[in-house]
């Protein structure tokens, strides 16, 4: 054989070699691309290339350095969902995402809100308020839908809203919902204050001049019958004024005096202050600290009235026990209970108890309530009706 045969089989050989090794090469880089695929579709990283050894170390330090580069941008994404989520978390409007009723993300306010740990459908909304349900599944973008509803806290009013996004090819509907029943309580309250106002003045105008001059006239005439219609007059308007200026207080509440004090040293001495009320009817009135050292930074008097208030109205609802509650919830509000088993407040009159003038005892000037309200709105705070039945009667008090 000829060299030239030689070289010429030694070419081919080499070339045929050459090939083999390139084919098995490349298939084990396609099966290592596809491996790598396959995890990184499957969220799965646990895995590295060897980097020692002498056929393919370059293409698997590249195929580690996208693993890795993959696995930065994951970690950067997954900070900003958690971010994002930690912020959500801190806000004071509810947040859904719904994907055809299936609920994907809540929020803690919603969570609060809606008094579920945990919700997966927007259908076990039917459970607390088949009304709540609708709202929620009807609600579109740009068409706000308001619902009332009772929880625990008490009748809850809320605003839902709702817009819509398209994740993963899929159409999600977010929906945003916030408690408006302090605001409708301020519009409400805010109404009557102006009608109170004009009626005291107009009042005021009219009985003032007349128990004036009815005094001055029952001096000078003689005649017993006209001098005692008059004094009847007199008599008259005095108690009504007496009755207006006790209405006043309502469109006058002062300006609140705040500092810090604690909870418990608070309602120890509201207790001091009615002991003898306490005494006289056999009254178990105890305070109940559910979290450590609650901290209020308000008006001590104001807010003393208030217990005082809510303590005499259980007495004289024939109440045995009074529990006063204490707790901090969530975004650090406090709330506070109190609690008595006296007689309930009937269903027709538990929607009224906070309108001024409205009692449900006789000799009531129905004033203390509202005037609870309107200081409790000084601290962007709260005060409901949370329950109200044969086992208990139940004042919530909630402050931001």
């Amino acid at each position: 054989m000829s060299i030239t045969n030689v070289i010429f089989t030694c070419i081919i050989v080499a070339i045929i070699v050459a090939v083999v090794v390139g084919a098995v090469v490349y298939s084990k880089m396609r099966r290592k691309v596809d491996y790598m695929l396959d995890a990184l579709e499957d969220k799965e990283l646990n895995f590295r290339f060897n980097e020692q050894v002498l056929v393919g170390r370059g293409f698997n330090k590249t195929l580690n350095r996208l693993r890795t580069i993959f696995d930065k941008e994951r970690h950067e994404i997954s900070e900003q969902e958690r971010y994002y989520g930690q912020m959500l978390d801190h806000v004071q409007t509810g947040v859904m995402v719904v994907d055809d009723g299936m609920v994907l993300y809540c929020n803690k306010m919603a969570s609060l809100l809606l008094g579920f740990s945990k919700i997966s459908h927007i259908r076990q909304l039917s459970n607390i308020s088949v009304e709540l349900y609708n709202a929620f599944r009807d609600v579109l973008p740009d068409n706000e839908q308001r619902v009332s509803f009772y929880t625990e806290r008490g009748e809850l009013r809320l605003a839902v809203i709702a817009s819509e996004t398209e994740i993963h090819g899929k159409r999600m509907k977010i929906i945003a919902f916030n408690d408006i029943s302090n605001d409708m309580a301020e519009n409400e309250e805010l109404a009557w204050s102006r009608l109170i106002r004009v009626l005291t003045h107009e009042i005021m105008n009219t009985v003032t001049p007349i128990a004036s001059l009815s005094e001055t006239l029952s001096a000078d005439i003689t005649s017993p019958d006209l001098q005692s219609g008059l004094e009847t007059i007199a008599s008259s308007s005095r108690g009504l004024i007496r009755f207006v200026d006790n209405y006043r207080t309502l469109t006058r509440v002062a300006a609140p005096i705040k500092r810090a004090f604690m909870l418990k040293e608070l309602v120890e001495r509201v207790i001091s202050l009615v002991g003898q009320q306490i005494e006289d009817t056999n009254v178990v009135c105890r305070y109940i600290e559910k979290s450590d050292d609650i901290l209020l930074y308000a008006d001590e008097n104001q807010i003393t009235q208030i217990f005082i208030n809510l303590i005499r109205n259980a007495i004289q609802a024939g109440a045995t026990k009074v529990d006063i509650v204490g707790e901090i919830e969530t975004f650090d509000a406090v709330r506070v209970d109190v609690i008595n088993n006296g007689t309930p407040i009937s269903r027709e009159s538990q929607s009224q108890i906070f309108i001024p003038f409205f009692s449900t005892k006789q000799d009531g000037t129905g004033i203390g309530l509202s005037l609870s309200r309107q200081i409790m709105r000084l601290y962007n705070g709260s005060i409901r009706l949370t329950r109200s039945d044969e086992k208990q009667t139940v004042f919530t008090l909630i402050f931001k």
